[in-house]
């Protein structure tokens, strides 16, 4: 049984067989298999959702399958069921599911005990549908792999959408370079973890460190705080909000801390002619990005967003094929 529980868990063999997918069910969407017909698709939701519910949803129907929402406050799950019980019940009645939650322990027990097939719609630790989608947007767009390619995310490099761009960096084969104030690196156990699939031993962050550069399996990983040079030559430009679900407490400290690693007509200018600028959504206008930047390149942001449905759907179709 499949599931897609983390990019870190999974082979880059694995990542290329669910993005050459993709791009057949974009073409066929009206005509293409149907693989859960008969089949109750449960998405189990903490965490509220634009894009992840509705290209879910509208997707899974479009794979044959009846889907449930289930809202955490509305089931025992949030009167304080463990997540192992609710999997025990659900996995007798349902035939796969989606779980947008804090904890990523929560993903991995519910798919231990469901002992269905289940999907990482995000967590506090990875976002590894929606780096899927990105990889795919941009060799959609164009029309080569991202192998060999430089992607710079600008912005809070600890969360969980840098987290998996790492695993995906260390799988396919590509550069990522990580813009950030030192204090909004990635954890070091997770540098740790994917330097121990490259050739050359890491020793740790140092306090002065500014700029770090290490192999993560067969890509690259540098962590910079200079932004300017982060973004020279990239080949995809690529940022978040600054305040994630779950950090809103945080928020004054993190406006201030983050205040200039901004993606801008400027920063653009850096990177490659032609380079693509993209966003996982919501965009927060004059801070992660500014409005000029944005609407200069909506057509390849709302791409990305749509694409969501597409990939989802190959990832479910590699899970049950």
């Amino acid at each position: 049984m499949k599931h897609l529980l983390s990019l870190e868990a999974i082979s880059g063999t694995d990542m290329r067989l669910i993005l050459d997918r993709v791009a057949g069910f974009k073409r066929d969407r009206a005509t293409h298999a149907r693989p859960l017909t008969g089949q109750t698709w449960a998405l189990i939701f903490s965490k509220s959702s634009t894009r992840t519910r509705v290209s879910f949803e509208v997707g899974l129907r479009e794979l044959g399958a009846q889907v449930l929402f289930l809202n955490a406050g509305d089931i025992q799950l949030g009167r304080g069921e463990p997540i192992k019980d609710t999997a025990r019940v659900l996995g007798r009645m349902i035939h796969g599911a989606v779980i947008r939650t804090f904890a990523q322990s929560d993903v991995e027990d519910f798919a231990t005990y469901a002992k269905i097939p289940t999907v990482n719609a995000l967590t506090d630790d990875e976002h590894p549908c929606q780096i899927l989608t990105d990889i795919f947007t941009y060799e959609e767009l164009r029309g080569e792999p991202i192998t060999g390619k430089t992607v710079t995310f600008v912005g809070d490099a600890a969360c969980n959408v840098p987290v998996s761009w790492i695993w995906a960096a260390a799988r396919l084969g590509f550069t990522l370079r990580l813009a950030a104030p030192r204090a909004y690196w990635p954890a070091e156990a997770i540098v740790k973890r994917a330097a121990a699939g490259g050739a050359m031993p890491w020793s740790g962050y140092h306090e002065a460190q500014v700029v770090e550069r290490l192999e993560i399996g067969s890509g690259m990983l540098e962590l910079l705080t200079d932004l300017n040079l982060a973004a020279r030559q990239a080949d995809l430009l690529y940022t978040d909000v600054w305040v994630s679900m779950g950090k809103e407490a945080e928020s004054a400290q993190r406006l201030t801390d983050l205040a200039g690693y901004q993606i801008n007509a400027d920063l653009v200018k850096l990177a490659k002619r032609g380079a693509l600028v993209m966003h996982c959504l919501p965009a927060y206008r004059g801070k992660e990005i500014d409005e000029a930047t944005f609407e200069a390149h909506a057509d390849t942001i709302f791409t990305q967003a749509e694409n969501r449905l597409h990939t989802q759907k190959a990832i479910v179709d590699w899970m049950v094929g």
